[in-house]
Formats: C-alpha cells, structure tokens, sequence
C-alpha cells in the first residue's frame, strides 16, 4: 500500500512542484544516452562493465546466451516492453525521491526522451510508400518483402538540466546516486553515456510539456574541430532552421546541446558532437515537418556539417522533473 508520503511521480513538477523563474543563462545538461537491457550479442551491442545485472546482483556477461537470467525480464518477447514500463513508472520516481539525506533539488530539469520505433528515424524516414508493383497492385506474398530493421544505436535519453557544471557533483556525488540509482541503472539499461553538455534554448516551450521530440545526434564532419562545428551549428545552421515557415508552424520547441565534456570515462558520449531536439505536438507533425518544403534545405545544411555515426529518430517525452516555469529563449553568445 502506497501513501502520499510514497508518492514521487509527481512531486517535482507542475501543478503540484514549485517552479522558479528562468534564466536567459545557459544551462548544463546531461544528455544520458541509454540502451536498454536484452538479450542482443556483445558484439553487436556494447555493454558497460556491471550492467546488465541479473536476480543475483552479478553482471550477466553474455546475455545472448542467457536472456533468463537478467534481472529486469528473462522472457525475450516481454523485453522491450517491461523495460520501457520500468524506466517510467519504477526508474522515474525512484530518481526523483528525495530519500533521508539526499536532494535532488539542484536538478531543474529531468526528462526521460523515450525512442519509438513506429516513428521517423534517420533509418526509414517519411515519406512512407506503399509497397506496389509496375500496376500498382500490392504483393500478394508480403512474406517475402518484410523491409529489415535497422535498429539506432540508443533507445533514448535522460535529459537533465542544472544551473552549473558543480550542481553536478553536488546531486550525483550523493550516497543515494552513487550507490543507488546507478545500481538501478545497471538493471534497466545496457549502456549509458555520460557527457556533459551547454543547452541554447531556441525556441522555448510553452508549458514544457510537447509530448513527442525529434532527437539528432550530430557528429562532425572530418577534418572539422568540434569548435567550429558547435560555431556552425549554433550560428549558422539554427538561424535557418528558425527562419522556415515549418519551423514557426510545428516546431514546438528547439534546442541544441553542445558537449563541453564528462562526469567521467566515456569513449561513447565522447563521440557526439551535439544534439538538437525539437519537440512537437504529434508523430503526425515530426513527419510532416520532414516531408515539408522547407526541409530540404535543413537537411543539406546538416549534411554539410556532419560526418558517420549521426543519427536521428522520434521518441515520446516524459517530464520527471521541472523546476522552470515559463521556458525562455537562451542569450546567445
């Protein structure tokens, strides 16, 4: 039996959290990638050291061969779904609860980012076709033509917003953080990244509370320093994303995370350049802003700057966390 002293889910967020009024400053965020936890092959996935941990607490090392033993869900084909149950409704709260001696009160924002696969992605983007012969007649044997998956490398991110780079330390250094929530992240995820980032608020949210973002992680062209990339990306790719009539329409809200380090060893994060959410108020309207007139010229400015292993896809957005109210725009250097 729960009480209201149990409760966390809602706790830190509007109507019953108390917000604070913003700052035009930048924040920090960490943008934690995560896979989640199942049954793929090592070599097909990497696994951090202690994650994916089974009912007896140790790391199951090859999880391709024992998908029983995980911890979170044994059976292969209640995965994905059990896992991304646990990460909302179990992993959420228990991040949020301020247990005796801890605060999460220097976190200002926590947002779990949860990828759809029926989504756009980078993979299958729209527009979505039918599959038809030379008369314009379906197959009668669609068993033969199921189109592969082609699976992006995360499964979402933990979106966490501070005011300054020691809030950091200050909220993950406590005992219930490094002992605690990191040992439930070694149950429900795979692999987690640990980058630390600059957020430019473009477009501000109205309520914090667009249901549905379109994630792209960019990675720099060769030859090009991450200085000049961020430079580029901020100065002169997000003035003409803004200045398209799809933008103004659909976009609900558009930021840039531009990494400036790590909390600690991260020969993944490391890689990412930036990230640019934009956050919408439907599927429908990421798709329809991909396939709009203007995002032709979007997309070639991004493939001027970027280089392999960008990716981008859809996922459902989740406030944990919000102590800001109303969003405003960042002041750009």
């Amino acid at each position: 039996m729960t009480t209201d002293f149990d409760r966390s889910d809602n706790q830190h967020r509007p109507p019953l959290g108390a917000t604070r009024a913003p700052s035009a400053k930048p924040l920090i965020v960490t943008p934690t990638f995560v896979s989640r936890v199942d049954d793929t092959a090592r070599g097909e996935r990497p696994q951090d050291a202690g994650a994916s941990k089974s009912r007896h607490g140790h790391e199951v090392h090859f999880p391709n061969w024992r998908p029983h033993a995980l911890a979170l869900e044994g059976d292969p084909n209640l995965a994905f779904e059990h896992w991304d149950e646990y990460w909302r409704k179990v992993h959420g709260p228990k991040f949020a609860w301020d247990e005796p001696g801890s605060s999460s009160a220097a976190v200002l924002r926590y947002d779990q980012v949860h990828r759809v696969a029926s989504g756009p992605s980078s993979s299958f983007p729209p527009p979505y076709r039918a599959m038809v012969d030379g008369d314009g007649r379906l197959p009668s044997d669609p068993e033969k033509h199921v189109p592969a998956y082609r699976r992006p490398r995360w499964d979402g991110f933990a979106y966490i917003a501070y005011a300054d780079e020691a809030d950091i330390e200050r909220t993950l250094g406590q005992e219930k953080f490094d002992k605690r929530i990191v040992a439930d992240e070694q149950v429900a995820f795979r692999m987690v990244t640990r980058e630390i980032t600059r957020e430019y608020i473009l477009v501000p949210s109205a309520r914090h509370r667009d249901p549905v973002s379109l994630v792209m992680i960019h990675m720099r062209a060769p030859g090009m320093s991450r200085e000049v990339f961020q430079q580029r990306l901020l100065q002169e790719h997000a003035p003409l994303v803004l200045a398209q009539p799809g933008t103004r329409e659909l976009v609900r809200r558009y930021a840039q995370l531009h990494n400036i380090g790590s909390t600690q060893k991260d020969p993944e994060g490391s890689r990412i350049d930036a990230v640019s959410v934009l956050s919408f108020a439907s599927l429908n309207d990421v798709e329809d802003y991909l396939v709009g007139a203007d995002y032709p010229a979007i997309a070639a400015s991004l493939a001027a700057l970027e280089g392999e292993g960008a990716e981008w896809w859809t996922a459902i957005n989740y406030s944990v966390i919000n102590r800001l109210a109303p969003e405003v725009a960042t002041e750009l250097p």
